[in-house]
């Protein structure tokens, strides 16, 4: 994982309008197959939002005749009006209720077919493991769980809550006007001059929010990849606590984990300073709004020319109005959130997108009976060359052993063929009949152990009898009883039960093919024997490239080519 790789991508990701790219994120959801309910949903969303701002708005009303009561004594109007608040505190529950449970079914749906799009796409073309070669981003992870969760709840969150107050916006905005009244300045009479107070007070705490919390974006990113590094790394102890344990490494990794938790506090405590600055504004901000309406309306009730109750209702309309202005000092902080998953999720699909339209240095294709590689070059990502001119033929039905000094080359040309390999040039036409590669560290699926054995195919694929053959086959007979047992099975088998089992699953598939890395490494010779004659015997005409060190693979190659300063040498 490249860790100063994220900085530049993410800067390429949001080069240009950021609108236009978070747009073409939002969109593709609308017009899928799932339109239909999702734009139902949306439609029940906001017209139950709009419900809310009509509740609002005759609760407004509502005041103005309240305090009229209170301020006339009149018990009758008083307890008439109490009853008729019950019937819109009532009907002000159910919508808030039906709002939120309808919003949270659009989230998790959206959330779910977001999801669905972003793995299908991380998994194919190998983009997961050519951005993981590369470093052109970071924790996937986190960019598929977390960050498509927080985009969507916050999209939504977001645009209903703009909607909302654009409309609630409007219908205080016209009560606000028509009770506020006129007021003279200077000689000039301004009409709605309430509603001129709200909109200058809003502006001019919009323009000092974003001055004081303009950071958040950029320390709300950093804080997200720290917080995943930090899981990165403790999730690599998990996977190697055995090894950790043996070397005694505790120390070490106890100042890698600190090192990484270290930044996640150092960017935690910056985001602490500038949120409390902010806080420390938007509070203040919000206090005063209690008694601004107050103050610039006082001269009007003092002089007679408004009730008590008019008071009240200019008193409730500016505060709306207000805070329907002030929208984007109360959702800051989020929206300072928001712009930073989005550039996040933005880096990693234009990091996809390069990866995907990167023409192939090499070239990689199927066709034929055997394979044949023509004027290949491979170089090591820093420029280094690996191999220069090489061709190599293998026939149907032979067997090839490659070996050479650790470092020349093999693996990544063993990796050039799977189509792993973009650094070079040349040409590799790989045979059309089945093949496998089995590499040097198998992977084994966290599930049962009949899965395992069938990876990439399903459990069921096979007859339950061929399973217990093949692990009988290579002495893996005490797992039979566990062929349904759900397990970590990398965890729980040594290297060599591992690569054994791994040849089992070739036993399984029975390639035409079968191409590997040092998948004996982890055996003894007797078993490396058993493996490879198993192979011959029960896989007739098999064709095997292999990669290998050890002399004792010779008798299972009739073929053997070794990699000399960055050529094919036959032996």
């Amino acid at each position: 994982m490249n860790q100063n790789a994220e900085p530049s991508v993410v800067n390429d990701a949001v080069r240009g309008n950021f609108i236009p790219r978070v747009w073409r994120l939002i969109t593709p959801y609308w017009r899928s197959e799932e339109r239909a309910k999702a734009w139902l949903l949306l439609v029940a969303v906001v017209a139950l939002s709009l419900v809310s701002v009509g509740i609002s708005v005759w609760i407004n009303h509502w005041y103005k005749d309240f305090y009229n009561a209170l301020e006339n004594k009149d018990a009758k109007a008083f307890w008439s009006l109490i009853g008729y608040f019950g019937i819109i505190a009532a009907a002000g529950i159910v919508g808030a209720v039906y709002r939120l449970y309808l919003t949270q079914m659009l989230t998790i749906r959206w959330r779910r077919w977001l999801t669905e799009q972003h793995f299908a796409r991380w998994l194919a073309h190998k983009n997961y493991y050519q951005l993981e070669q590369g470093g052109y981003t970071d924790n996937p992870d986190q960019r598929i769980s977390e960050d498509i969760n927080s985009f969507t709840d916050s999209t939504l969150t977001l645009g209903l809550g703009l909607i909302r107050n654009v409309v609630s916006l409007v219908s205080f905005s016209i009560i606000l006007w028509g009770v506020s009244g006129s007021i003279e300045v200077f000689g000039i009479t301004i009409p709605g001059y309430m509603f001129w107070c709200a909109l200058l007070y809003a502006a001019v705490g919009s323009w000092l929010a974003h001055l004081i919390g303009r950071r958040l974006i950029g320390l709300s990113n950093q804080q997200q990849r720290f917080e995943a590094d930090l899981r990165f790394s403790m999730v690599r102890v998990r996977e190697n606590a055995e090894s950790i344990a043996l070397y005694n490494g505790e120390a070490n990794e106890h100042e890698r984990l600190s090192t990484r938790f270290n930044k996640v506090w150092k960017n935690f405590w910056t985001q602490m300073k500038v949120q409390k600055r902010l806080t420390f504004f938007t509070a203040g901000y919000s206090q005063i709004a209690i008694i601004f309406p107050f103050i610039v309306a006082a001269p009007r009730y003092f002089s007679g020319k408004i009730e008590l109750g008019e008071l009240m209702q200019i008193n409730s309309a500016f505060s709306n109005v207000q805070e329907n202005f002030s929208w984007f000092i109360d959702a800051y902080v989020t929206l300072a959130a928001w712009r930073a998953t989005c550039d996040r999720l933005l880096s990693f699909r234009q990091a996809m997108t390069d990866n995907e339209q990167r023409l192939p240095a090499i070239d990689v294709q199927q066709q034929g009976k055997e394979l044949q590689i023509n004027d290949l070059s491979l170089d090591l990502a820093d420029g280094r060359p690996l191999l220069q001119g090489a061709s190599l033929q293998v026939l149907e039905g032979e067997r090839l052993m490659l070996s050479g000094r650790s470092g020349s080359g093999k693996s990544t040309l063993l990796r050039a063929m799977g189509g792993l390999w973009p650094q070079g040039g040349g040409a590799i036409r790989l045979p059309r009949e089945r093949a496998l590669f089995l590499p040097q560290k198998p992977y084994l699926p966290i599930g049962t152990l009949r899965d395992a054995l069938s990876y990439p195919q399903s459990g069921d694929t096979y007859a339950p009898e061929r399973y217990e053959q093949v692990l009988h086959t290579c002495r893996l007979e005490h797992l039979i009883p566990k062929l349904d047992e759900v397990n970590h099975w990398q965890r729980l088998l040594s290297g060599g039960e591992q690569q054994r089992l791994a040849f089992a699953r070739a036993l399984l598939y029975r390639p035409q093919w079968l191409y590997m890395d040092e998948s004996t490494s982890a055996m003894d010779e007797e078993d490396e024997a058993m493996v490879y004659q198993a192979l011959i015997d029960q896989l007739p005409g098999l064709s095997i490239v292999s990669v290998g060190h050890r002399s004792s693979l010779a008798r299972f190659h009739p073929q053997h080519v070794r990699i000399v300063e960055g050529q094919l040498v036959a032996q």
